[in-house]
């Protein structure tokens, strides 16, 4: 076998695996970023970028269609929206990603990445990566798949499958109602397919307040999306060319593709986790600078979904800022403060986690969603109804949240939905973080003609 010595080694070439690279590096480390499968991960070719790709197309012909005098066609065309897409993912060719890599001076090193002992990574069968301070994990998550009799005996859509497909299937199901679900659901309903969202509650997303869902529910309708509530999926059986579904109240549909879209798990099961003695079926468990604490020498860290903190692209990458700063500050000898909201404490996965569903209309939120159970918390709801919304669109509906400390005087949470809200959630995400006070927030001003005069409707209705 042959080995090579770096300062860090990475296993997990995403987004949070490459800003951790990037952090441990950016002070003279030799760092290695060990990938299996494509440098730039789940969120570059198959999540984030592709989805968003698809999904942008759809939102702009509706908006302008909901503005008189804008000439518009009646439907989007495939071929160019998965043009679009494909430009933006390169189809799979990660040699940029490669290259920037080499650039911020990491070693990239394809092949599966398994712990095989302490400070130690074995890259396929024979390359062994030694590492003087540090190895961080950054392996992402995984679908979870449904036990469903009979599901096994077709083929069914993951979220990489429906974010990478070239043809429009005729009719989709799709079984979730979390981002996944109906943000995939929205997508190709926009893009010609008959779609069925099956539900296994009153409305999708259920983890939101309840007129989020709503909303979001009123949208899916209106775009011709057949909403199955309060329903699951019983039993598939393989048809000619596709899947017969039996629901949970024994309607029977037949469609040519299924997407499966219940949640994801921390990818922990073959990190090699195991002969350290920690749990692969569980996410990896980590200290507020990313450290994992049961393991002893204090050199294993890990970033982003496998630790099961919050399972989003910004919000890993943020952990992996923190970590990959951590263990080069603990390769200085430095002794580093893990203190609320200090460089080295990834604080916000506790109190200000952002959120955006790229939907139509818009779900997004930061923070607390409903008032502590217990406190004196306060919480006011809006239309937005404001100058700014009126003109973005005839017949413009939204609604706003604001979740407030009353004894501190302060937001703890925002939620937001409409059409293109998403630009308005950073502002949410400032007073959250920086935990301003509201009589401050007051003289914050809103430009005139602006949705973001929503914030001055919240505040005048808590009283100001």
């Amino acid at each position: 076998m042959s080995g090579q010595t770096f300062d860090v080694v990475v296993i997990g070439a995403g987004p949070v695996g490459e800003v951790a690279a990037e952090r441990a590096a950016k002070d003279g480390l030799k760092v290695a970023l060990v990938e299996h499968e494509l440098f730039g991960g789940e969120c570059s070719y198959w999540a984030c970028i592709p989805s968003k790709a698809l999904l942008r197309p759809g939102n702009l012909l509706a908006a302008a269609k909901r503005m008189p005098g804008v000439p518009v066609g009646a439907a989007l065309d495939p071929a160019q929206v998965f043009a679009r897409r494909d430009w933006f993912t390169g189809k799979g060719d990660d040699a940029g990603q490669v290259d920037w890599a080499r650039g911020a001076g990491i070693e990239p090193v394809r092949g599966h990445g398994r712990i095989t002992g302490e400070r130690e990574v074995t890259v396929g069968e024979d390359l062994v990566l030694t590492a003087r301070h540090a190895v961080i994990v950054c392996t992402g998550s995984v679908p979870r798949s449904p036990s469903i009799p009979g599901l096994d005996t077709i083929r069914p859509w993951g979220s990489r499958e429906a974010t990478s497909a070239s043809a429009v299937p005729a009719r989709l199901g799709v079984l979730g109602g979390g981002v996944v679900g109906v943000e995939m659901a929205q997508a190709w309903a926009r893009l010609g397919a008959e779609v069925h969202l099956v539900i296994s509650g009153e409305r999708p997303l259920p983890k939101l307040p309840a007129f989020a869902g709503d909303l979001l529910l009123g949208g899916l309708r209106e775009e011709g999306v057949f909403v199955h509530t309060m329903s699951g999926i019983r039993e598939v059986s393989a048809v000619d060319g596709g899947a017969q579904l039996t629901l949970a109240d024994g309607e029977q549909l037949v469609v040519d593709e299924l997407l499966v879209a219940t949640g994801r798990a921390p990818a922990t099961g073959d990190v090699g986790l195991d002969v350290l003695g920690l749990p692969t079926d569980a996410p990896l468990a980590v200290d507020e600078s990313g450290r994992v604490s049961a393991v002893d020498g204090g050199w294993l860290y890990g970033a982003g979904d496998v630790t099961g903190r919050a399972l989003l692209t910004h919000q890993g990458k943020y952990g992996a800022r923190v970590a990959g700063d951590s263990v080069a500050a603990r390769a200085r000898g430095e002794e580093i403060s893990t203190a609320p909201w200090s460089r080295y404490s990834a604080t916000a996965d506790h109190h200000a986690v952002p959120q955006v569903v790229f939907t139509d209309p818009e779900v997004t939120s930061v923070g607390l969603t409903e008032a502590r159970e217990g406190s004196a918390d306060r919480v006011v709801d809006i239309d937005i109804a404001v100058a700014g919304s009126s003109l973005h669109a005839d017949g413009y509906k939204g609604k706003a949240r604001m979740v407030v400390d009353t004894e501190r005087g302060v937001v703890l949470g925002v939620t937001f939905v409409g059409p293109d809200v998403a630009e308005l959630l950073h502002s949410a995400t400032i007073a959250v973080v920086g935990e301003v006070p509201l009589d401050r927030l007051w003289h914050a001003v809103p430009a005139f003609p602006t949705i973001s005069e929503v914030w001055l409707r919240l505040l005048e209705a808590y009283g100001l």
